[in-house]
């Protein structure tokens, strides 16, 4: 699949077949975010792989009761190690984190949908009540769950036309 064709025809699953993922699979799209871009290559994010039916259950219920998240085969939840990050100072830990977590997180999406798996990404979820039930430090940071599984459905999407989004020579006020 080439790559513009992954960035147009990649969709938030949130249906999953109930066929577990491959672990060459799982290793794959954890292997393209290995390749983010980093800060200093300082390579601050870690994953959380959870395949295990209580543990979904339960990040489920930190994710507000998002039922995709108990129900894909395979939850990752993406994790900024703060020290790593530190080097870049407050610019770091607030900032450089949330970048880097987020670019892995657009890695392992395309990778997944390249591999025919659906991916949703959920970022509404309680952080203590996720780092309690996987027991992440305190210094390390929750940023996402990625739900990850052969999808269930084609959901249809839609986009505004560029234009509306570019501006040449300085920020353009509606």
């Amino acid at each position: 699949m080439e790559l513009e064709e992954a960035i147009r025809n990649r969709r938030s699953i949130r249906a999953y077949k109930p066929k577990p993922v491959e672990e060459e699979k799982i290793e794959r799209v954890l292997e393209a975010a290995r390749w983010t871009p980093s800060a200093g290559n300082l390579q601050s994010v870690e994953y959380t792989v959870v395949k295990d039916s209580e543990t979904r259950r339960k990040l489920s219920e930190a994710s507000l009761g998002q039922d995709h998240v108990r129900d894909a085969p395979v939850d990752i939840v993406v994790c900024c190690n703060l020290p790593k990050i530190s080097h870049y100072g407050p610019r770091g830990r607030e900032l450089y984190s949330i970048q880097e977590s987020g670019a892995c997180i657009q890695n392992i999406m395309l990778a997944a949908h390249s591999l025919g798996l659906g991916t949703c990404w959920v970022g509404a979820f309680s952080e203590e009540k996720v780092k309690e039930i996987l027991g992440i430090p305190e210094n390390v940071r929750p940023v996402g769950i990625i739900t990850l599984g052969y999808p269930d459905e084609k959901p249809k999407s839609s986009r505004h036309a560029l234009k509306d989004s570019v501006f040449e020579h300085g920020y353009r006020w509606i």
